[in-house]
């Protein structure tokens, strides 16, 4: 019987080797996203010590670089699938050339994006009603992150060059050195400290520019010592690969940033200590996201490679391994946030008002962590086969279809409280977690060719 027990209970090997797989390429890329959302969350942590516009003014200006990150994050999706299938397939210096190709694409992005950002940024933060104390700090704020905001495109395309190499490790040092660098500076920038003067919100901004900068360093010197990238002629085929990856990628950010914004509008209305609290709230609940988002780049680099050498039950594995890490991860912060949220966002701010609110918004994210969790993988994986389509179709449905009109209903129409409007994000994420599911398992991975 115990012979019997032992064969029954023993775990094969070589899904333990590919669980190992997982967490060598998924726990360096959690750790680059943990540490590059800090840079945001202490940016909110020490600007917290100014008041609630100082806060909002920070978020607002947070927000709308994450919307412009959008178009990135396409051509960064797209240049990690394609060249872990092309390493997959043995073909490194072809991949080597997709990685140059991607490089002069995110220049050339970056550039527009940076004039028309720094620009007409604080018009936006206008638009969305601000009031006119957040308007006038959060337009300083957004002029600086926009005007240098080639050093962040810059991590983001060359991290995605490495993950697609299976390099995760040298982006999480990157990040790391950014993080050091930018609690070091952003403090005496902000409060005049160490003979620095006290620039507040705008001393924030400063200390993002200067430590990316140096991120970004680290990474070109590694990716041209490691020959990730090669200079090359420009291959528009390449590019053409890379792109119709990613675009399907840049709208689904769009649709989501995006709705982002509107849904944030909604929240606004309810009042600046309001937004506050939800501000708050999205940075601690980030810090959940960075288990399933490292699960989901995990799911894509490994699908890619392995559909690239040929090897689907590889592949089939690979996800399952990814999604039971992911799961297990956010049920913890799950549990944190439903019974300690009152601790978590005192650490942020001593307003009562501010602290009950947000605790109710931690106690909802609560229950959305094993959806999520879900959803980033499945989602990771299906981008890992090239089905990118797809992912945009659930997302633009789900946020604006659900989410965006929804929340009008209840805060416009029908004139419901905050936490009315917070709850619908609840079904959102069921909604994307069920979808993306099911089109996982009616996918079939033989002969998938980018």
């Amino acid at each position: 019987m115990s012979l019997l027990f032992a064969l029954l209970t023993r775990k094969p090997r070589k899904p333990v080797s590919i669980r190992r797989n997982v967490l060598l390429l998924s726990l360096p890329v959690l750790l680059s996203s943990l540490f590059q959302r800090l840079v945001s969350i202490v940016d909110v942590f020490l600007t917290g010590g100014l008041g609630a516009s100082a806060i909002a003014a920070t978020g607002l200006g947070q927000l709308l670089m994450v919307t412009t990150m959008t178009v990135f994050w396409g051509l960064s999706t797209g240049t990690t699938v394609v060249i872990a299938h092309l390493c997959g397939a043995g073909r490194r210096e072809e991949a080597s050339r997709a990685a140059y190709v991607a490089c002069l694409a995110g220049l050339v992005m970056t550039i527009v994006c940076s004039l028309a950002g720094s620009r007409w940024g604080g018009d936006i933060a206008r638009m969305m009603g601000a009031t006119g104390e957040v308007q006038a700090l959060a337009a300083e704020y957004i002029r600086l992150v926009f005007l240098w905001m080639i050093w962040t495109t810059g991590l983001n395309v060359l991290s995605a060059i490495m993950h697609g190499n299976g390099d995760t490790r040298t982006p999480m040092e990157a990040i790391i050195v950014v993080n050091i660098l930018h609690v070091l500076l952003a403090w005496p920038l902000i409060y005049g400290k160490l003979g620095m003067p006290a620039l507040g919100v705008k001393g924030a901004a400063i200390a993002i520019n200067c430590s990316e900068f140096v991120g970004f360093a680290y990474l070109l010197i590694q990716a041209v010592r490691k020959r990730y990238v090669m200079c090359n002629r420009l291959n528009f085929g390449l590019f053409s690969k890379i792109w119709k990856i990613g675009w399907p990628v840049a709208l689904e950010r769009v649709a989501q940033q995006s709705g982002q914004l509107f849904y944030s509008s909604f929240i606004i209305a309810y009042g600046t200590t309001a937004y506050a609290a939800h501000q708050i709230g999205l940075s601690i609940e980030s810090l959940s996201f960075m288990p399933g988002a490292g699960m989901g780049i995990a799911a894509a680099t490994l699908m890619g490679q392995s559909l690239g050498a040929g090897k689907v039950r590889r592949a089939r594995i690979s996800h399952k391994e990814a999604l039971r890490l992911a799961v297990g991860v956010m049920t913890v912060m799950a549990l944190i946030f439903f019974f300690a949220p009152h601790f978590l966002i005192g650490l942020f701010s001593s307003d009562s008002d501010v602290i009950e609110k947000g605790s109710m918004f931690l106690k909802m994210v609560a229950f959305a962590q094993v959806p999520l969790a879900i959803s980033f993988v499945y989602a990771g994986s299906l981008r890992g086969t090239g089905d990118t389509f797809y992912v945009f179709i659930v997302t633009l449905v789900a946020m604006w279809g659900i989410r965006v009109a929804l929340s009008w209903v209840a805060a416009s129409w029908l004139h419901l409280s905050l936490y009315a409007v917070w709850a619908v994000f609840l079904i959102d994420w069921y909604f994307r977690g069920a979808a993306f599911a099911w089109r996982y398992r009616r996918r079939d991975l033989h002969g998938v060719v980018l």
